[in-house]
């Protein structure tokens, strides 16, 4: 994709880079207040606040709609930080624009529908303005990559990915589950396209947020996007989620900002553990291709007895054990179970093969 540099088009030379605001435009005061207080925090360039807000149901705040524009026209003017709002549909994208917003972004709920990011490129038609693109709700690395490639396609080369996290039914202490596998995979198909973390929607809890943050900046993301409104207690929407610019200016000033790399002897020794970790992946390669090789066999037994290839039983007993040993040994359950899971399908599918051949 043609994607350009964020450095060329953002100024960034406090690291990292922060997008910060409230979740929703309330009142102008609000607003003001909210972003006078950012302006002074050198890492925010850019002033976030919803003013169309797409909610479940209706009767809930759904923003104050387009009287917020002339409040963050007067944010841009008083502190000089870029303004950047939710679009969902062409009208959103044309008011936005008359109002010089300098950013856009596309909200997890719309980027499902590709007609919805078909109609917003469009809307934007030639003009050169940077476009975010969240995550859709569920993990679903393909939608995410489509509504990309569709508003790349269309000309947009300013282009921001922001992971904002997915929904789970799993029981987790976040609201939305990171599942970092995702946009590390998403940086490696897309690496020149810059990925922000939303710790925000992420935590659904300020608690969290910090050690979130870390985490972002540890797997090399370029920057967050972070909900903060003056007044978090009387926020109208996602108020437990919301920290204070103070409390943001706290938690940058205590973050690691990590090098990609180091010196000599620092690579050399981080080459020889790599190494070392491409032997043991070797190993462990031909250790489950042996395994399944013994699951074949198991299969073609089955076949013979006419056994149902299922065990139930088997695979708790299995699962319990694996597990508690996995434990034992410094690993966590989640991790145990994942790769249990996968091996039992992969295995379960070996021995369909096997009798589907035997019945040929």
């Amino acid at each position: 994709m043609d994607i350009e540099p964020l450095n060329n088009w953002i100024p960034a030379s406090h690291q990292p880079f922060v997008i910060a605001g409230p979740c929703s435009a309330e009142t102008e005061q609000q607003v003001i207040e909210t972003a006078l207080s950012l302006a002074a925090i050198p890492q925010v360039k850019i002033f976030r606040a919803g003013i169309w807000k797409p909610r479940t149901r209706p009767g809930a705040f759904e923003g104050v709609g387009h009287s917020g524009l002339k409040w963050l026209q007067r944010v841009k003017e008083e502190t000089g930080l870029l303004v950047t709002v939710e679009v969902a549909n062409p009208r959103h994208v044309e008011d936005a624009l008359n109002h010089g917003i300098d950013i856009l972004w596309i909200g997890a709920r719309t980027v499902v529908n590709p007609f919805a990011v078909q109609e917003i490129g469009e809307a934007i038609g030639g003009n050169d303005i940077p476009v975010m693109i969240k995550n859709p709700l569920n993990p679903d690395l393909k939608t995410w990559m489509g509504a990309i490639e569709r508003l790349n396609e269309m000309g947009l080369t300013k282009l921001i990915a922001v992971h904002r996290g997915f929904s789970f039914f799993n029981r987790s202490p976040y609201r939305n589950a990171p599942m970092w596998e995702i946009p590390i995979e998403l940086k490696r198909l897309f690496p020149n396209l810059p990925i922000l973390v939303d710790p925000s929607h992420i935590c659904g809890n300020r608690e969290l947020i910090p050690a979130t943050i870390q985490k972002a900046l540890d797997l090399e993301m370029n920057g967050i996007m972070i909900e903060s409104h003056i007044n978090p207690s009387k926020a109208l929407t996602d108020k437990n989620q919301q920290i204070t610019p103070v409390q943001l200016s706290e938690i940058l000033s205590k973050l690691i900002v990590r090098r990609e790399s180091g010196s000599i002897e620092f690579e050399n020794k981080l080459e020889a553990l790599r190494s070392e970790i491409d032997k043991l992946d070797e190993e462990l390669i031909d250790i489950l291709a042996r395994r399944m090789n013994v699951v074949a066999e198991i299969g073609t037994y089955k076949k013979a007895n006419k056994i149902t290839i299922l065990q139930l039983k088997r695979w708790n007993q299995l699962t319990r054990d694996r597990i508690e040993a996995g434990i034992k040994m410094g690993l966590s359950r989640e991790f145990i179970l994942k790769l249990l899971e996968s091996v039992h399908e992969e295995g379960i599918q070996r021995q369909i093969d096997v009798m589907n051949r035997d019945d040929q």
